[in-house]
């Protein structure tokens, strides 16, 4: 029970200390009243004012009723799912059902409290899973704050929390010895001329696998991205690029648009003998249906193995080729949009290890990059 009381007028609330030790504050407005408690007097202060901002702004004390953490997920994933791709959505709803319905999301609302989601962290922090800590401060915020916009909380947990950190470690890319190894000893390989366009163009592999061959002007020996390719649950979805600056215009080297024309070349010679191109894609599968991420990655995953040169993911080719332009001295916000990047600062706390003209400058740095000539280490 309390036993130190500070009273206040009519409206403004009360802040009392309770016998156990603890702080708690009242408001009452219209005849509601609403109690939070903390562990210091500055605690209960600062909720009660939240309390005081939420009754002025909404007319009301904000309500969570018996909505459990579960409830408000489930609301927050609807409202995303008008707003964020599928791919986003899907990734969401995995953070939700692997990470935090089974910890905090049978709580009432007003007991997912700071202790426990700093906790709930801390677990995941200690197994070396910071990323996975990250991730779900990312949903739990977003998730919170809307209960906040609605009137079900009046403050954000989250708010009173540490985020937890995550360092993306940094990997090695190859020499420019070993590109030059890895395009000779991949050379009569299926999926050699997509492996080549990830190095010259920077794409997303997304992106590379959803090009159509509309999407090539060999005349001006360019790249039109302007869609990607996904799979979410099983579907294959082709969507919109990541932003809106994912869609561009790419200039090749001239290497790679006589790849790419050969590749045309080829296809054209199987559609005749009846094979058949479903989507007209540029990099379909071997039986012409979209490829999979998967059957890229292990098909790359291999041959890195077969040559003895350090394992580089597709997403690595990418990195690959910013690095190349990078190290070459074009300017970031010329590899910005190269890359698609909303704005050139993502490019720069992502490569900032590499920084040491126009588009056609880009394709005559990595065009030497390809070259036997090339040399040196990046």
């Amino acid at each position: 029970m309390p036993h130190k009381t500070s009273r206040h007028s009519p409206g403004e609330g009360s802040i009392a200390q309770r016998q156990d030790g603890r702080w708690q504050a009242s408001l009452q407005v219209d005849g509601h009243r609403r109690t939070v408690y903390g562990k210091t007097r500055q605690e209960v202060v600062a909720k009660l004012e939240a309390l005081k901002r939420q009754a002025l702004q909404a007319g009301a004390l904000p309500d969570p009723g018996k909505r459990t953490l579960n409830d408000l997920l489930d609301a927050w994933l609807e409202v995303k799912a008008a707003t964020v791709k599928p791919r986003t959505l899907a990734d969401y709803e995995d953070i939700c059902e692997r990470y935090l319905r089974g910890t905090l999301g049978t709580l009432r609302l007003d007991k997912v409290t700071p202790d426990r989601i700093q906790r709930l962290y801390a677990r995941y922090q200690a197994k070396g899973q910071s990323r996975t800590a990250l991730k779900c401060h990312r949903v739990l915020s977003q998730a919170l704050a809307l209960a906040v916009r609605w009137g079900w909380l009046a403050h954000s947990p989250c708010e009173r929390v540490e985020a937890p950190r995550h360092r993306y470690a940094r990997k090695e890319l190859w020499t420019y010895e070993q590109l030059q190894a890895f395009l000779e000893g991949t050379k009569e390989h299926w999926a050699y001329p997509l492996w080549l366009t990830l190095i010259a163009s920077g794409c997303r592999l997304g992106e590379a696998m959803a090009l159509t061959w509309q999407d090539v002007d060999f005349e001006a020996g360019t790249l039109h991205v302007c869609k990607t390719l996904q799979r979410v649950n099983g579907t294959l979805i082709i969507g919109e690029p990541k932003t809106r600056a994912g869609e561009r215009v790419i200039a090749l080297p001239q290497e790679v648009v006589q790849v790419l024309k050969q590749q045309k070349g080829r296809q054209i010679l199987a559609q005749a003998q009846g094979w058949r191109n479903v989507y007209n894609l540029v990099f379909p599968s071997p039986a012409g249906l979209p490829l999979q991420r998967s059957v890229v990655s292990h098909c790359l995953r291999r041959e890195c193995q077969r040559l003895g040169l350090p394992l580089l993911s597709a997403h690595g080719l990418r990195h690959l080729h910013a690095s190349l332009l990078l190290a070459a001295g074009l300017p970031v916000p010329l590899v910005s949009k190269r890359l698609g990047h909303a704005n050139p600062g993502i490019t720069m706390a992502i490569y900032a290890h590499a920084l040491g003209k126009d588009d056609r400058a880009a394709t005559e740095a990595i065009a030497r990059a390809l070259g036997p000539e090339g040399g040196g280490t990046m």
